[in-house]
């Protein structure tokens, strides 16, 4: 990115989270997906990530950056600072993540100074993608869907049937990403009356659980980021108009917000 938050080069690779991969795993990637793409070297790398919850959470990438690009001025923050920045910039506000996981904090317009931390995919991400396919794969092993969505789901998914599903549950990894491919179904058929409610069910306890017990909640706009979001965002803005929150920004992709923050943090040091 230039200066004047020009983007010269954007692309995509697997994502990096030190909670789940280890040192080698994170270095081998980075050298396979990343640095071969690089055309300069770069001079300040920001990297936000999924774990990087402090610095010894945070090592592993870190330290990955810093062997490469030893003059390279390297910050390594979480996903949920990037949300923040993202979607608040440099006011006060409520910022979630809804994706394949589920996030949230209050942020003060410099930092995060609350958070109700998710307990991940097996114990929280409430209203995520990987929460809403598992509600929806375990309604259609226990025969809970409507006769009609029972025979949409058998059509689309032949496969899908218990000992297979506890396989990728149990024994393979990433079971969160699995799970928010079902997504698409519930997209096809959010108007269906079973789907909108669960759907409506699962943001509710996401704002119950988490946004409502930050102080003072409702005073703050609450923004949204991430696919599930971006996809439910009608919804999504009927629950919280109804749990008398302020509706802020939804986004798909942090990506232009941090832009945008760090092309005016650029402007301001140099003025």
């Amino acid at each position: 990115m230039t200066p004047d938050g020009e983007i010269l080069k954007e692309w995509n690779s697997s994502g990096f989270n030190p909670f789940y991969q280890d040192a080698d795993t994170i270095v081998y990637l980075f050298q396979k997906e990343v640095f071969p793409l690089l055309d300069r070297i770069p001079t300040k790398i920001f990297f936000y990530g999924a774990g990087c919850v402090n610095p010894v959470a945070s090592a592993p990438i870190t330290d990955c950056l810093q062997q490469q690009f030893p003059d390279a001025h390297i910050e390594v923050e979480s996903d949920l600072l990037a949300a923040a920045r993202s979607l608040c910039q440099r006011k006060p506000g409520i910022a979630c993540i809804l994706g394949t996981g589920s996030n949230n904090c209050l942020y003060d317009g410099k930092r995060i100074i609350g958070n109700i931390g998710s307990l991940g995919f097996w114990m929280g991400d409430e209203g995520s993608g990987g929460y809403l396919g598992k509600e929806l794969v375990i309604n259609y092993l226990h025969k809970d869907l409507p006769p009609d969505l029972m025979t949409r789901f058998a059509e689309r998914y032949p496969n899908v049937e218990r000992l297979s599903i506890l396989e990728r549950a149990y024994k393979q990894p990433f079971p969160n990403r699995f799970f928010a491919e079902f997504t698409y179904f519930l997209n096809e058929f959010k108007t269906h009356s079973f789907i909108h409610a669960l759907l409506k069910k699962a943001f509710t306890i996401f704002l119950e659980k988490y946004v409502l017990k930050h102080p003072n909640a409702k005073n703050y706009p609450v923004s949204f980021v991430g696919s599930v979001a971006w996809v439910f965002k009608d919804i999504l803005e009927e629950v919280v108009t109804q749990k008398g929150l302020q509706l802020g920004s939804v986004l798909k992709s942090p990506m232009k917000g941090l832009i945008e923050f760090h092309r005016y943090s650029s402007i301001e040091k140099n003025s």
